[in-house]
Formats: C-alpha cells, structure tokens, sequence
C-alpha cells in the first residue's frame, strides 16, 4: 500500500472509530492523533529512506501542534487510531500491529539506555486504555485491554485484560465490548473491603471466644490466600 492509500486509510478510520465526528471541519481541528498519524506516515518513509534529520525535524513540528510524541521510527500498521491523543507518547523500537485503538496519555516507554528493542509490542485488535503506561520490550497479546491509568511492566497474553499498578492480568477471554472501561473491577476497593471485614471479625474474636467467627476468619483467609495467587500470576 502506497504513502498516499496509507493516509487515507487512516482518515476513513477516524469515521469508523468516533462517533463524535460529524463534519470535515471536526476533523480538521479536533482529531490530533489522526494528524499525528499522518505525519507519522511521512516521517517513517523519509527515516527509513535515510532522511532521518528531516523526519525527527516533522515529527518534533507534529509534536507541537498535536502535544503527541512519535519516533518516526516506531512501526505502526493498519487503521490505528488515537482518539483525542494528549500526551500520548510512542517511543523508538516501538511496534503497534493494525487496529489497535489508543487513548489520551498512553506511554509506549523504554525502561533501558542500550541499544536494540526496548519499547513494547502491541499486537493487533489491543485497546490501550487513558494515561496508561506499556513500558518495556513487553507483549500486549492480541485484542488485549489494558485498563485505563495502569502501568503495565510484564507480558499481557492475547484476549486478557489487565488493570492496576503494576498491571495484572484480571480476566481472560475476549471482551465483547472493549470499549467499556467503566466495567473493569477495582482491585484495589474489593482489597479494602477484605482488610476491613477481617479486622471487624478478629475484634469479635478477641472480645468473644467464638467458634463460628473464628470459621468465619479462616473462610476470609482463604480468599485473600486465593486473591494473592491471582495477582502473582
């Protein structure tokens, strides 16, 4: 596919991605990450065409005007699309596959100063939540969703969805809408509600000898036993 079919492509995929866009004059001054990606098409045949001054002096212009940071060395495929884009930043050895859809303040980051492949790998049909961090030569697994604001250090497998700081793997299997980050479970809530009812029963426990309560908190001691092996792995 040529420079030119490139770009179209990905002008029809903001269409097919946002519902919001309703006329050419929306696209034309609020659709940051469909520019962003055009000049990313430019700069990426200069680089790999030798011309690499003059590709970082394109993309440092686009990160002007867009506030979104790509190194047009990064390898970005198909139909890939940043909705709203702020502060989103793809760094060097960077590969994101076809379709993945991205939002605002993702960070494709490196973790190392050495040569070679330190940016992640992000495979086809992934959707990078808002603000979260992919840092690493790390795999985000096909159609994967990582949860808005999580920090992701490890390897998430294809279809699984992973949230926190660090991210863990919470649910796998293909979601049937990627879209709705608002039904992602909060680990850290159900955490506190644990360490709140254990505290409640070991205060009976202390102030009565009862059997039932001290059931009770074994029963609770398995499922923080069964919670911290789900994080661990």
């Amino acid at each position: 596919m040529g420079l030119y079919a490139e770009i179209k492509e990905d002008f029809s995929n903001a269409y097919n991605n946002d519902p919001a866009l309703n006329s050419r004059l929306d696209f034309l001054f609020n659709y940051p990450g469909v520019w962003a990606i055009a000049w990313y098409r430019v700069a990426s045949k200069l680089y790999n065409s030798n011309f690499k001054s003059l590709a970082r002096v394109i993309m440092g212009l686009t990160q002007i005007l867009t506030n979104i940071d790509i190194h047009p060395a990064a390898r970005i495929g198909k139909r890939v699309f940043i909705d709203h884009g702020t502060g989103v930043v793809i760094g060097e050895t960077a590969i994101i596959e076809d379709d993945v859809l991205i939002y605002q303040g993702v960070t494709l980051g490196g973790v190392s100063l050495t040569q070679g492949k330190r940016h992640p790998t992000i495979r086809t049909g992934a959707v990078l939540g808002a603000g979260s961090k992919i840092l690493g030569n790390i795999i985000i697994g096909e159609h994967a969703k990582i949860g808005a604001n999580s920090v992701v250090v490890k390897d998430v497998p294809d279809n699984a969805t992973a949230i926190g700081i660090p991210a863990h793997v919470i649910e796998k299997g293909r979601c049937k809408d990627p879209l709705m980050h608002n039904m992602l479970p909060d680990i850290n809530k159900e955490m506190f509600e644990y360490m709140l009812k254990r505290v409640a029963v070991l205060e009976h426990i202390l102030v009565e000898d009862n059997k039932e309560l001290l059931e009770q908190d074994l029963e609770l001691e398995k499922i923080y036993e069964s919670f911290i092996t789900a994080m661990k792995n």
